[in-house]
């Protein structure tokens, strides 16, 4: 996505264009996949994409996968390009960003079970993290490794609230136990909450807001030496 971006806002030719139209192509045929008239990923009855193809942990693959897609919506509307072509067929850059909207939305809580997957958020979330901090309680007491065993294996509710943490997602049949053990389904990880934290932000404001067309990339050196004036 980034050599996409790099390639729609400073176009810097030979001989970079060849390689950075194959990265954009690609990227583009991603992008495709993940929209729903493609079946390039299943999705549970409650319409939450399986990039992970069913496996545990879903939604750090979802959460990145809405924030680069929301990003990439945005790249092209800088470059006034309204949107791409999947095959034969042109999809207006909104798709992307709608793609993205009905995935958070199912993480914050529009899904079967009418359950946020943000730990703090709504009044239905996930009450077992399993995170070693939000688990044992605050009693001046140190614990080793092992000693937090039994804070893990307990079924009281975590004594401490790990607010805005998301956790490893339902399974693929949209179901979910809230069990501290079971990390498949209540664990959080960096990887996934910093891909929330990117598509929220990307998905906050509106289009009169433009993208920062900032010189990331002006430090790519030139192929060969500029010629004298």
């Amino acid at each position: 996505v980034l050599l996409s971006r790099l390639r729609l806002f400073l176009s810097p030719g030979y001989p970079y264009e060849e390689i950075l139209r194959t990265f954009h192509n690609q990227t583009s045929i991603i992008m495709c996949s993940y929209l729903p008239v493609f079946t390039s990923f299943n999705r549970t009855k409650g319409g939450l994409i399986q990039l992970n193809h069913g496996r545990p942990q879903p939604l750090q693959y979802v959460v990145n996968a809405a924030f680069l897609a929301t990003l990439y919506s945005d790249y092209l509307d800088a470059a006034d390009t309204p949107g791409w072509y999947c095959g034969p067929n042109f999809y207006s850059t909104d798709k992307l960003r709608e793609f993205a909207r009905t995935q958070i939305d199912y993480i914050l809580g529009k899904n079967p079970r009418k359950m946020s997957y943000i730990v703090g958020f709504g009044n239905h979330y996930p009450k077992h993290v399993h995170h070693r901090g939000a688990s044992i309680p605050k009693t001046k007491v140190k614990y080793n490794c092992k000693g937090g065993w039994k804070w893990r294996d307990t079924s009281k509710p975590n004594p401490n609230i790990l607010v805005g943490a998301m956790v490893a997602g339902p399974d693929r049949h949209d179901g979910f136990h809230d069990v501290r053990s079971n990390y498949n389904y209540t664990e959080p990880t960096l990887a996934g909450n910093a891909g929330l934290v990117a598509a929220l932000v990307a998905l906050s404001g509106d289009k009169s807001i433009p993208i920062d067309k900032n010189t990331l990339f002006s430090a790519v050196p030139p192929m060969f030496p500029t010629p004298p004036p």
